[in-house]
């Protein structure tokens, strides 16, 4: 560490404008990859590498080809209207057929067995369609003249047509509120299947653009006179439009970085004194505030560059951009602002007590750098312990904050002190430098003000300490009660409408009809065993909870229900369109039963190929091809789940699919729900240890520090007890005010330790030093609050008001984050002048009963040499 502060002191001194012009090229550089940055969507940044997440890398890879992408629309009555009447089916009418003069109907409508678009009236035409051809009538002569009455009778007696075994999916497609007896609907739902297996869009930007564009037609197929109104959903279009998003982002973060720059306004403003008029003070608050704010945005850009040389495009080390990495510039302001009201009032500090302009910088580096560094090195390692984290965007997060943070540093100890003694030397030159000024810096309200809690570390150590540590235990039981809890559509603006849309499709239909999870078998699929454990897996899934049924089977498409369909007659109840007699009389003959199973000598695998002869699209779908061998098997089976009962089908389907387990494969069931309920899990299972090894891994390096530096390792506990206490006071803020723990809010605790650290460092390392200068830990204690206690306030208001603004997000993630961003931040300050300087006097006079000096003074002379 020392050589380091030395070295960027000594740069600092002699070279300036060579150290301006280096961090402009790399600025420049770094600044260049910017628009090469790309954001990862939905799960995509938070899925941990879990057997959910890479199933879904193998349908990418082996079955994507064949997929079809279910579009729901949901059509909603308007305020006292019902669907279920003559205007509210011609309104249907009018959305279907705005649906099929689409682009997208027009490219991506293969006339799909059942429909490419199936909806809730479509009983009612199927059977005004017969009527049509029995009475020699046109369709749309009987529709114009339907009355309501027509309509709810035609339905009813259409719904009595539907065999048994079929009806209650038909009727799944009216809303909870609706009523079939009378009958009335005030919601309905469409579903509208795109065939993409002929699109050429790996990373679904077409398919994206089209749906887009078709959800803009359903909207607008309905106008004033209508009675009902539709609207589209799917995840392609909740993430299609990030612009709202961004514009989300730029507006918090600029408020945020508005107040922060008033605020270091009133914080660098130096009281007119002398030739110090109010105009030269201003300029000058002015010209420091500019100064931090600048290496600041310096400091995100670097970090961002070497983000995107670390990201996919370049070295893959870490992940396209999510969401949860937008905290960083949060980090980076706070802890630049941190580091620039330090540098900045040392230096004051040290000009206002007579020090050449040189000197003053060099002595603020050595003396706040050695601080900085440790800081720096702490949170670092701290952050860094994330890359064994299984949230990818949290590894990701633990890598860029560890950047990010350096950057932060290098630049506050080298751009800080070099633009600032340029600046002052020309003001010395030109006679305007006032030093009377700077000398009076602990006069000032906020250090004042700190300086004042001292008398609680003289004359209450005790009992500060004791309700600082029954405050946490509050916390600690706070976060044994802390809800875990995920949603992709959190990062979606509150009042959205495909949120709303979203939110309708959930509450109405349980999570609508476009939902399917699929079951991925690996292993050697094509033996006699697995085939037999698949049939008994389709078998087990006939009583599932929230699996779709057809009549007695489960509506699951996999080899096993496509040789189904070749095999089983007409006569049998089978479809005649599907049936293929050859096919099975050669499958029969080959060993397969009637019941669908195989004998132990069948050849499976020929089994399969005559079938992918036979049902080329449906095998091809459910079974995939590695090296000439059949490797994977992708069960699509419809289910009706929600995010809500996600963790509960995933449970249920490895039940279905034990016997396969059984059999020598691998059985995974997978959507985008439960791979989000996979990160809840990640998180429930990684929360208590990512924090304990951050906390443990922090403290480790300050214990070896300050026993190289003043033989006194417990320092090092000491300095971070304050950090887990404000890390416990958030929890138990975010259990009093019910924040979940989501990926969002698991970084506020980074964050309280990221903010936390560096405050108490600050007051350690200062009261490290005024205990050389001052004979008792009272007079020492006073100094350090008076002087880093104001500068830590400075910095804790400046932050904690900026991002206070956070709050007033439509981002619910954000809503939290500023929240428990100001808490974390008060409560850093908190514990580092109330907290931390208590402990540290009772250590001090702990040591002084036993005749021990509190420090070695030749270890901290050795530790400070050349300095």
């Amino acid at each position: 560490m020392k050589i380091l502060v030395r070295f960027l002191s000594n740069m600092v001194a002699k070279s300036p404008w060579t150290i301006i012009a280096a961090t402009l090229v790399i600025t420049l550089i770094l600044g260049a990859f910017l628009p090469q940055q790309e954001t990862a969507t939905g799960n995509e940044g938070f899925s941990p590498d879990s057997p959910e997440f890479l199933a879904l890398d193998v349908i990418a890879e082996y079955f994507s080809d064949n997929s079809e992408e279910p579009v729901q629309v949901v059509v909603s009555a308007r305020t006292g209207e019902d669907l279920l009447t003559a205007a509210g089916f011609r309104d249907y009418l009018a959305i279907r057929e705005a649906i099929a003069a689409s682009e997208a109907a027009q490219r991506l409508f293969r006339d799909r067995p059942g429909g490419d678009v199936v909806g809730f009236f479509d009983p009612l035409i199927q059977g005004l369609q017969m009527r049509s051809e029995e009475l020699g009538v046109p369709f749309e002569t009987l529709v114009g003249s339907l009355t309501d009455t027509d309509v709810r009778d035609g339905l009813l007696q259409s719904l009595d047509m539907i065999p048994a075994e079929s009806r209650g999916l038909v009727e799944g497609l009216f809303g909870d509120s609706s009523d079939l007896t009378v009958p009335t609907a005030q919601t309905g739902l469409m579903v509208v299947f795109l065939n993409v297996a002929d699109l050429d869009d790996p990373d679904f930007t077409i398919l994206q653009e089209l749906e887009v564009d078709m959800a803009a037609d359903i909207v607008a197929a309905t106008g004033e006179e209508s009675v009902s109104d539709g609207a589209a959903f799917s995840f392609a279009l909740l993430f299609s439009d990030t612009s709202e998003f961004e514009s989300e982002i730029g507006r918090l973060f600029g408020s945020a970085f508005l107040i922060i720059i008033a605020i270091l306004l009133f914080v660098f403003w130096i009281h007119p004194r002398g030739r110090m008029t109010r105009f030269r003070s201003f300029r000058r608050a002015m010209a420091d505030m500019g100064l931090t704010m600048l290496v600041i945005v310096v400091s995100i850009v670097w970090m961002n560059g070497l983000g995107v040389l670390l990201g996919p495009k370049y070295l893959d080390i870490i992940g396209n951009f999510s969401e949860i990495l937008q905290i960083l510039p949060i980090l980076l302001v706070g802890l630049g602002v941190d580091y620039a009201i330090h540098m900045t009032s040392r230096y004051r500090e040290e000009l206002g007590g007579g020090v050449e302009i040189r000197e003053s910088a060099t002595r603020a580096t050595k003396t706040v750098g050695i601080a900085l560094v440790l800081a720096t090195a702490t949170t670092s390692v701290g952050f860094l312990t994330n890359v064994v984290n299984p949230v990818t965007a949290l590894r990701d997060f633990g890598i860029l904050a560890a950047i990010g943070i350096s950057a932060a540093f290098i630049l506050m100890l080298t751009v800080v002190p070099a633009i600032r003694t340029l600046l002052d030397r020309r003001a010395e030159r030109l006679g305007n430098l006032e030093r009377q000024a700077f000398g009076r810096q602990s006069e000032r309200l906020l250090p004042k003000l700190m300086g004042s809690t001292a008398v609680l570390a003289e004359k209450y150590a005790v009992t500060t300490l004791i309700a600082a540590f029954l405050l946490g235990t509050a916390g600690f039981i706070g976060l044994t009660q802390l809800d875990t809890t995920f949603s992709f559509t959190d990062f979606v603006p509150e009042g959205s409408e495909m949120l709303n849309t979203f939110d309708k499709i959930n509450d109405e239909f349980s999570g609508g009809f476009g939902e399917e999870t699929e079951v991925i078998i690996e292993g050697d699929v094509a033996s006699p065993a697995v085939h037999n454990a698949l049939v008994a897996a389709w078998a087990n899934m006939s009583d599932t909870t929230n699996v779709v049924q057809f009549g007695s089977q489960a509506a699951a498409e996999s080899p096993v229900s496509a040789i189904a369909q070749l095999v089983i007659s007409p006569e049998q109840g089978g479809n005649p369109e599907t049936f293929d007699a050859e096919f099975a009389s050669a499958a029969f003959a080959a060993g397969l039963q009637p019941d669908l199973t195989v004998g132990g000598d069948v050849d499976v695998v020929a089994l399969y190929d005559q079938a992918a002869v036979a049902s080329p699209d449906v095998m091809a779908r459910t079974i995939a091809k590695v090296d000439g061998v059949y490797r994977y098997i992708d069960v699509g089976v419809s289910t009706q789940a929600g995010e809500a009962g996600a963790n509960q089908l995933s449970k249920d389907l490895k039940d279905d699919f034990a016997p396969v387990v059984d059999a020598g494969a691998t059985a995974v069931p997978t959507n985008q729900n439960i791979v989000s309920q996979g990160v809840v899990t990640a998180l429930q299972e990684s929360q208590a240890s990512s924090l304990a090894i951050t906390i443990l891994a922090a403290m480790a390096l300050l214990v070896i520090t300050f026993y190289i530096e003043v033989r006194r390792p417990f320092l090092g506990v000491i300095t971070i007890l304050p950090v887990v206490l404000i890390v416990l006071w958030v929890f138990g803020v975010m259990s009093a005010r019910g924040i979940s723990f989501n990926p969002v809010t698991a970084m506020i605790a980074n964050l309280a330790i990221g903010i936390g650290v560096p405050y108490t460092i600050h007051i350690t390392h200062r009261y490290e030093e005024d205990r050389q200068r001052y004979d008792n830990p009272e007079e020492a204690i006073r100094s350090t609050t008076t002087h880093t206690g104001g500068a830590l306030a400075g910095s804790a208001f400046t932050t904690a008001a900026g991002f206070g603004i956070l709050m007033t997000s439509t981002l619910k993630p954000f809503q939290q984050l500023g929240e428990v961003t100001f808490w974390a931040i008060i409560f850093a300050l908190v514990a580092s002048v109330f907290v931390l300087p208590s402990m540290l006097v009772v250590w001090d006079r702990w040591h002084r009963r036993r005749g021990e000096d509190v420090v070695d003074q030749a270890a901290y002379e050795r530790a400070h040499a050349g300095l």
